[in-house]
């Protein structure tokens, strides 16, 4: 394959990975979103609710998911939310490693690590 081909072909590959990236982004925040909504109107039903504490544990929020808690819909949001741009950044490290621009892998890697770091520090910080 010439230069130009794989140059071509490596554009294409990056466009595709940006359409998905996309997409990923747009479905992670709708569904924070619906999450959020369930939340709210559960919350509206039962108002009572707000004085119980948030659900800091994922296996908290798992229960409170489960018995339709409004706190914990909320918390699941939150965490939708959170976590939909560290999924983007990981497909970017597979959309980087595919076009095999290494720098690129590399430094979005260390991007990952990093936020890795900041939400592990933030949840033993509290």
């Amino acid at each position: 394959m010439t230069k130009e081909m794989q140059q071509t072909q490596d554009e294409k590959n990056l466009a595709h990975m940006e359409v998905v990236i996309g997409k990923i982004m747009r479905i992670g925040v709708a569904l924070a979103l619906v999450a959020m909504l369930v939340g709210f109107v559960l919350l509206c039903l039962n108002p009572q609710a707000a004085n119980q504490p948030f659900p800091t544990r994922l296996s908290l929020i798992w229960q409170g998911l489960i018995s339709w808690q409004p706190l914990a819909w909320m918390m699941f949001g939150l965490l939708l939310l959170i976590f939909t741009p560290v999924l983007r950044v990981v497909v970017s490290i597979f959309a980087f490693a595919k076009i095999h621009d290494h720098l690129y892998v590399a430094i979005t890697t260390l991007v990952l690590f990093i936020l890795c770091i900041a939400i592990v520090y933030g949840y033993h910080a509290r």
